[in-house]
């Protein structure tokens, strides 16, 4: 089986979205499943892979920098993909360089699959572009109607789809690397890199912008318990267009260490005390699952995908979306209880175990042999 993958978002740009195609392309390379990547090219270059990642000129899309918009060369993909002949294209995303994979799906009658990664309606509606939402669901609909499959990574985004008239929706979760993310990371080195000597660590890891709500976290700062304050350091691992603002009003409240990857952020979640995700607009969450394999127990809103991570007094807690009372209660009660985060961190680490990418990247593949099934037949005929 040949698969053609188009996105427009890819390492070495960071978002859960990048780092889940990139883990996806090393799957089909430590399985030999033959594939060709179309995606943006990016300022800073990482020789990842074999080669067959073709990079398009493009510029950072304006509500979201860390997402590049691509300026594909049709006749160059066209004859990539004429030479690669691929049994399936899968669009990762439905911008500039989903469209070239769409059009060369249904000018060529190659089977396609989709798969879903980001409430866009939410998200607008933080930047109060909501207005334009009806023409982009109407647009979305276009784009995904001929898709053999479209796979979401969580069961509400499933029915959010469905709600809209989306059909052909499969689940696709996402798993976590437990070798790299573990209690044994918690080594010390994070407290002596960033010379955190406060008794107790409270991080958050993500974009630092509206739709994140992470002003739930300056409030959360603000009502906290002032004891309990003096003995707490926070720390915010990302960036984002509201980290300048966050930085004026917390700056002797919060670490911001900026955008961490590899061991220096396995040793981030694997040192914190709590992980703190106000977040109410994901579609799953990533860095929940990257805490609770760390050991870390997390506090998510009652929304999205993440509170199908977090298994409510057991491997963390659920509080009401945008509810600062809620959050700093829960943060605080959870602070003053050692053995309780102990036991919550212990069933987290067992719990993402059991989440591995091999086997969620294997039931993708499945997923991909039932949609080029029909088209397999007719070459045998």
């Amino acid at each position: 089986m040949k698969i053609a993958l188009f996105t427009d978002t890819f390492t070495p740009q960071v978002n859960g979205v990048a780092k889940t195609l990139q883990r996806l392309v090393q799957y089909f390379e430590r399985h030999q499943i033959q594939h060709e990547v179309f995606v943006p090219e990016s300022v800073k270059k990482e020789p990842l892979f074999n080669g067959n990642i073709h990079r398009f000129a493009s510029l950072p899309f304006f509500l979201y920098p860390e997402c590049r918009l691509a300026f594909p060369n049709l006749i160059t993909i066209n004859q990539q993909l004429h030479a690669f002949s691929p049994d399936l294209i899968h669009i990762a995303t439905p911008f500039n360089m989903g469209l070239c994979g769409l059009r060369y799906a249904r000018k060529n009658a190659v089977p396609f699959v989709a798969s879903y990664h980001t409430h866009f309606d939410y998200y607008l509606d933080y930047y109060k572009l909501g207005f334009v939402m009806p023409w982009i669901w109407r647009y979305q609909l276009w784009f995904h109607e001929d898709a053999k499959k479209i796979f979401v990574p969580s069961r509400e985004t499933r029915n959010h789809l469905q709600r809209k008239g989306f059909e052909h929706l499969e689940l696709w979760p996402r798993g976590v690397d437990c070798d790299r993310f573990t209690p044994d990371k918690n080594t010390g080195s994070f407290r002596e890199r960033f010379k955190i000597t406060k008794k107790n660590i409270l991080l958050y890891v993500g974009r630092v912008a509206p739709e994140k709500d992470v002003d739930v976290l300056s409030q959360m700062i603000d009502q906290m318990n002032p004891l309990l304050k003096s003995d707490t350091q926070w720390v915010v691992v990302g960036e984002g267009p509201m980290l300048d603002e966050m930085k004026k009003r917390h700056p002797n409240d919060i670490l911001f260490t900026g955008y961490l990857d590899g061991d220096s952020l396995a040793e981030a979640y694997a040192t914190a005390d709590l992980f703190v995700f106000p977040s109410s607009s994901e579609t799953f969450g990533n860095v929940v699952l990257e805490s609770l394999a760390s050991g870390t127990p997390a506090i998510v809103a009652k929304a999205g995908g993440v509170q199908e991570i977090v298994q409510h007094n057991v491997t963390g807690r659920i509080c009401e979306v945008k509810n600062v009372r809620s959050f700093s209660e829960t943060t605080e009660q959870l602070l003053l209880s050692p053995a309780t985060r102990q036991l919550m961190g212990t069933r987290a680490r067992t719990y993402a175990r059991s989440q591995s990418w091999d086997g969620i990247f294997s039931n993708l593949v499945a997923h991909y042999e039932e949609a080029t099934y029909r088209k397999t037949k007719q070459k045998l005929a």
